[in-house]
């Protein structure tokens, strides 16, 4: 086929390819990417008009998963795909993040990038394929790229470094870390571990770099043989004269305001009238160059704060490289959450909460995978009055569900398993104040929840996010950035963990990569942060509160042969409904006999369990029970005794008295107390009152009556065992 490329390699032996000209030919760059049996394919398209008045790269990154590639059809009622679910925007994230600081700023030309998954083999997970297909296709396209980049996956089993596992095999993982890189550094990291040390971390990263840097030059290869020429990027000539007369306005204000120790909304209004005062002035001898003029001044802004933390060691609030804003912790402030904290670190806060569920909360999971439960959940949320702005309230963004995500993965591990809690957790932030890492406040806050709940938490964990500042040769690692140090820094680095290790990290750069000496260099830094923030959370609460919120559910396990687990559940579920209404308890039963009751009070749980075990007991000759009456004859009364089961109760045993008719004594639907005096060779429960009443003349013989009455075996239809 004229025009098809392919190139493959070997990566952690499996057969990674790469091939070009046969799918997609009109978009600016189409490559599908296969690793052993699944398929992306990434396509790329660059408009072909500038889109004017911008100041952002209008680059916008799509991740997709088709139901098809794994052979399912998509649950619910609506048989097709729609808005992407959660694993499809973290996804679309991981490549975004890598390739965005590698597209030229001045690029503005709206681009969009789309990956799709046409074939999944349920082990070799597409995500990182995206971020592969995405590079390779932006290589072979037209669109300007400081790239390639490549990205994998690393585990780690039994002490070992795994390339790419495979889905089964990273369940048994205690690392699960995604990391991109060009063939000089690593550009971005993602993931979690089980309190791993930073130097295992490192570990990691080098291990994957190794791989990167084979993926990078097969693309490469890929690319030289494509061989298509770049687009120019318009450059704006600088106007020398322009800038002099800004800086001769604005400098010496600027630089002032740089170490004046101001809140963040002083700052942004000392900000504001400063471009003002600038704008008013040049407005004549420059028209319409507003935007420009603004261009100018942040570059000024960002240059002078640069040089104040590199050359004077000094940061915006006033701080040293390695200091932590004051941090307040407050726990139990919401009465009727099941737990709650309110954390403030300088100007971002996070107020928290954690709610306990039951079985029947838990998140149902559908997607290329085999459908699955979540019973650990952190949601994040950030309005725009935490940074004093006007914004549309609506479904969460995809920095919202990463955020969320990234504290959820920080926490997971610490809380025990089903088994020994087994409560559905939720957890809710919301970000009331930001100025700097709210992502790393969540972790804190939801940490001293979950404690303030009493839920079992293995131990405290705190997060902290780091910054750098890199001129050439020289370097400023700074710990807990502000969020000015994040935008006009080079690097975002989240680490979260406990005292013993690191539970989640994520690091993006926006230079062309670091070495492995600042890494480690920050992340010991960042280790001094976390301990520091730890010592202030355990001064709230140290430990897990020893009860758990009186507002919140008690579970009762008990367990129940699997043979009756369809006697308990009923036809259409008809009696463990029953249950639930009468209890107001929940009941969960897994498949083997395993019951979870689920009650905020005590006695729903007692009596829901006391449903429970009557269902499912066995009779036992010569035991009491409590029984109501169900049938009357002639001879004698049925009796429930036990659900589903009943026994005679004939005339003779109703009274020590002479009984003339059972009607005398009984009406449907009394309780009466019985004793289980013998199952016959049939299975059939005869049953007496008599013996558990005083005879009011013992002396006198007891008389042998109603033998005219003795039921038939057709009368009787008593149930069998």
């Amino acid at each position: 086929m004229e025009g098809f490329i392919t190139k493959e390699i070997d990566i952690g032996g499996r057969k990674l390819s790469l091939e070009t000209g046969k799918l997609a030919k009109q978009a600016s760059g189409a490559v599908m990417v296969r690793y052993a049996d699944t398929l992306v394919l990434a396509t790329v398209v660059a408009a072909e008009e500038k889109k004017e008045g911008i100041d952002f790269l209008p680059l916008s990154v799509e991740y997709r998963e088709r139901t098809s590639a794994a052979g399912k059809i998509p649950g619910g009622f609506i048989k097709r795909e729609g808005r992407p679910n959660e694993k499809e925007i973290l996804s679309a994230r991981l490549i975004d993040r890598p390739i965005r600081p590698l597209i030229p700023k001045k690029w503005s030309y709206e681009t969009q990038i789309v990956t799709t998954v046409f074939s999944f083999d349920g082990e070799n997970d597409p995500d990182v394929l995206g971020a592969i297909g995405a590079s390779a296709a932006l290589a072979v396209s037209d669109i300007p790229f400081d790239g390639p980049i490549a990205e994998v996956r690393v585990g780690r089993i039994e002490g070992q470094y795994i390339l790419n596992p495979l889905v089964s095999r990273l369940q048994n993982s205690d690392m699960d870390l995604t990391v991109a890189g060009t063939e000089d550094s690593i550009v971005m990291v993602e993931g979690e571990s089980h309190e791993a040390s930073e130097s295992e971390l490192l570990g990691a990263l080098e291990f994957a770099h190794k791989y990167i840097r084979e993926i990078v030059a097969l693309q490469k290869e890929f690319a030289a043989l494509v061989n298509k020429p770049k687009r120019e990027v318009p450059e704006d000539a600088v106007d020398a004269a322009l800038v002099s007369e800004i800086k001769s306005l604005a400098f010496d204000r600027i630089h002032e305001l740089n170490r004046m120790v101001v809140k963040k909304a002083e700052r942004s209004e000392k900000t504001k009238k400063i471009k003002e005062d600038v704008l008013a002035a040049l407005a004549e001898k420059y028209p319409e160059q507003e935007g420009k003029i603004a261009e100018i001044l942040h570059d000024i802004d960002r240059d002078d704060m640069r040089q104040m933390i590199l050359k004077e060691g000094r940061r915006l609030d006033g701080r040293g490289y390695k200091d932590v804003r004051p941090i307040t912790c407050e726990v139990g402030i919401l009465p009727r959450t099941h737990g709650s904290s309110l954390f403030t670190r300088g100007e971002t806060q996070s107020l928290t909460s954690v709610t306990l569920g039951t079985k029947l909360d838990e998140q149902m999971i559908d997607g290329l995978l085999p459908e699955s439960t979540k019973r650990f959940m952190l949601h994040y949320n950030f309005p725009g009055y935490s940074v004093g702005e006007v914004s549309r309230i609506g479904s969460p963004g995809r920095r919202e569900i990463g955020h969320g995500n990234l504290a959820e993965r920080a926490l997971k591990n610490l809380v025990p398993g089903e088994k020994e809690f087994p409560y559905t957790v939720r957890i809710v932030s919301d970000i009331l104040e930001s100025n700097g890492s709210s992502s790393m406040a969540t972790v804190c806050a939801g940490s001293l929840a979950l404690m303030d709940a009493g839920v079992p938490l293995a131990k405290p964990v705190a997060g902290i996010a780091m910054g750098l500042i890199k001129e050439d040769d020289e370097v400023s690692v700074i710990t807990d950035i502000l969020g000015n140090e994040d935008h006009l820094g080079d690097m975002d680095f989240k680490v979260a963990g406990t005292r013993d290790g690191i539970t989640a990290f994520q690091m993006d750069i926006k230079i062309r990569g670091i070495s492995f000496e600042i890494l480690e260099r920050a992340l010991a830094q960042a280790k001094e942060g976390r301990h520091h923030i730890l010592g202030i959370m355990e001064g709230t609460i140290a430990e897990p509160r020893k009860e758990l919120s009186q507002f919140a559910p008690r579970m009762t396990s008990m367990k129940i042969p699997v043979d009756m687990i369809g006697a308990v559940i009923g036809p259409g579920g008809k009696v463990i409904k029953n249950i639930v209404q009468q209890t107001g308890a929940e009941v969960n039963i897994e498949d083997d006999g395993s019951v979870v009751i689920a009650a905020v009070s005590a006695e729903s749980s007692d009596k829901a369990r006391e449903m429970i075990e009557r269902l499912v007991e066995l009779p036992e000759v010569g035991k009491v029970y409590k029984g109501t009456v169900k049938r009357l004859m002639d001879f004698g009364a049925f009796v429930e005794f036990l659900p589903g089961k009943e026994g005679l109760l004939h005339i003779s045993q109703i009274d020590h008295r002479r009984v003339n008719k059972v009607e005398d004594v009984f009406k449907l639907g009394d309780e009466v107390e019985v004793k289980l005096m013998e199952i016959d060779d049939m299975g059939r429960y005869n049953l007496s009152r008599k013996v558990l009443i005083e005879n009011p003349n013992p002396d006198a013989l007891n008389e042998e009556h109603h033998s005219d009455h003795r039921p038939s075996d057709r009368q009787r239809r008593g149930p069998r065992r």
